[in-house]
């Protein structure tokens, strides 16, 4: 496959809606989140096979944050772009926005982004398509996913930190102003 492929946003978006069935509800009656996380899994993925033309793979997800419930009934609209490429992973941008038919009221329930993985038909890494930007949204958004690939490797690092060669200490120290209690 060409290298030097270059696509833009638009070959990338994605809408796919879904009706929230009971099947779907929580013991309060709202959707689960992770019925909503499974879903959005699948959306980045056909996001990102779009882009890339590759099977694709779930690398990491960032800022999912529930902003509002979903209820059984209504109609969940998740919108899907790339917002970003490295040279093997896409970051896709997803909005999820809920619809109760019987009032017309629409809710943004929640944004997050996916990191997805290209990969070749032997299952190694493989290079995405460069990112055509076109306008100052576009630019906004692959300058925010530049940062949340940033902050996801610094995340990783954190993460992996090795806090068995503090001393104890060192450990209570840095526990010393949050909400537990050492008791030895």
């Amino acid at each position: 496959m060409n290298d030097d492929r270059i696509k833009c946003v638009k070959d990338s978006e994605i809408t796919i809606t879904e009706l929230m069935i009971p099947a779907y509800a929580n013991f309060g009656g709202k959707v689960h989140g992770g019925i909503l996380l499974s879903l959005m899994d699948k959306v980045a993925y056909v996001c990102a096979s779009k882009f890339s033309e590759m099977y694709c793979v779930t690398v990491a997800v960032e800022g999912v944050e529930f902003l509002a419930p979903v209820e059984v009934g209504e109609l969940v609209s998740f919108k899907a772009a790339v917002n970003f490429v490295g040279n093997t992973t896409m970051i896709v941008g997803i909005r999820v926005e809920s619809l109760n038919v019987t009032s017309g009221k629409t809710a943004h329930t929640n944004s997050c982004y996916f990191t997805m993985a290209a990969k070749d038909p032997n299952g190694q890494l493989a290079k995405v398509p460069a990112l055509k930007i076109e306008n100052d949204t576009q630019l906004r958004r692959f300058c925010e996913g530049r940062a949340i690939r940033d902050f996801s490797k610094q995340k990783r690092a954190l993460l992996k930190s090795d806090l068995s060669q503090c001393s104890i200490l060192e450990l209570k120290s840095m526990v010393n102003k949050e909400r537990c209690q050492v008791d030895y």
